[in-house]
């Protein structure tokens, strides 16, 4: 088939696109959020094109997966008319949880009977107001990165963009008490200056915004990862931090519950547990390694490459029949 999707999650993306399909990324001048193309930093196989809205008027298109709410409208302008969930078989796919108005937040293809509403999580779903929109889950998948874990560095890493101007939803606030049981390494996308911001040390709180090439190698160097959010759908770095064979310190919040079993770290909404979970860590690699070792078999098992594209390719089938 045809896919027509937007460069919105470079993650989940890298992982959608290892399917049998062709895929169909719009490509704009300067190559803003409605066209950024392909990826620069992920490995994306020959099977994704960069395409103009220009050639989109004259491209079959056999599927759309929308991931934003006006990217219905700006399909159906660069298809010709062809609208997605009337000419064009549809799905809209849901990354993120409801921000406002929990639990009564209402989604924006509610009211919509012509297209999928596809989340990446239960929680998703059960947090989103669907109203009579037809759901679908389709839990995330990695392509696995290997089991790399080392633990030789005894820090904690963590992973999260812009955790500043997120403050709460991510946990920033919780980075410095943290912090004290277990210097940090955070990565991310506009993470410079947080050991000023939160008024902390520089060697307990350093700041890193690797390339994902670079990022899982220096992931795997630190004892544990650390995921101290508080609000959002799945991180997909908390996934990859299994994979890799890390043992995983969270708050038991939103998905995370689900996603590490026991025996592959310790969830909970105190931070004072989570801060003794760390020191232990700390304190026992062998401990350390054996639970991230658990963590990467539960991963592969509940999160890996085959069983989503297996998960997309029943859905698809059903969605286009």
């Amino acid at each position: 088939m045809n896919i027509l999707l937007w460069h919105v999650h470079g993650s989940w993306t890298t992982a959608f696109v290892q399917g049998p399909h062709h895929y169909l990324v719009p490509v704009l001048p300067g190559r803003g959020p409605d066209g950024r193309g392909r990826a620069r930093t992920y490995p994306w196989p020959d099977t994704v094109t960069e395409i103009t809205p220009r050639e989109l008027r004259k491209t079959p298109v056999d599927l759309i997966v929308l991931q934003r709410p006006h990217e219905a409208e700006l399909a159906a302008r660069w298809l010709g008319g062809r609208r997605p969930g009337r000419e064009v078989p549809a799905v809209y796919l849901e990354h993120n949880a409801p921000d406002h108005d929990v639990p009564g937040t209402r989604h924006p293809c509610a009211d919509r009977d012509d297209l999928t509403l596809v989340h990446v999580t239960h929680f998703n779903r059960l947090f989103w107001d669907s109203g009579r929109a037809p759901t679908a889950v389709v839990e995330h998948g990695i392509v696995d990165p290997g089991h790399r874990y080392t633990g030789e560095l005894a820090r904690a890493a963590v992973v999260v963009n812009e955790p500043v101007r997120r403050g709460r939803h991510t946990g920033t606030d919780l980075l410095p008490a943290l912090s004290e049981a277990a210097p940090l390494d955070v990565y991310g996308m506009r993470t410079e200056g947080l050991a000023r911001h939160l008024g902390l040390p520089a060697d307990r709180c350093r700041a890193h915004d690797l390339p994902q090439a670079e990022l899982h190698t220096a992931m795997a160097r630190r004892r544990l990862y650390l995921h101290p959010v508080r609000w959002t759908s799945l991180g997909l770095s908390l996934l990859e931090a299994m994979h890799l064979g890390m043992p995983v310190v969270a708050l038991a919040t939103t998905e995370a519950v689900e996603a590490v079993p026991a025996g592959a770290g310790v969830l909970s909404t105190r931070p004072d547990v989570l801060a003794r979970a760390a020191r232990g860590y700390l304190a026992d690699p062998d401990a350390a390694a054996e639970d991230g070792a658990r963590a990467r078999r539960a991963a592969l098992d509940a999160y890996g490459l085959k069983r989503f594209l297996d998960d997309w390719e029943r859905l698809m089938e059903e969605v286009t029949r």
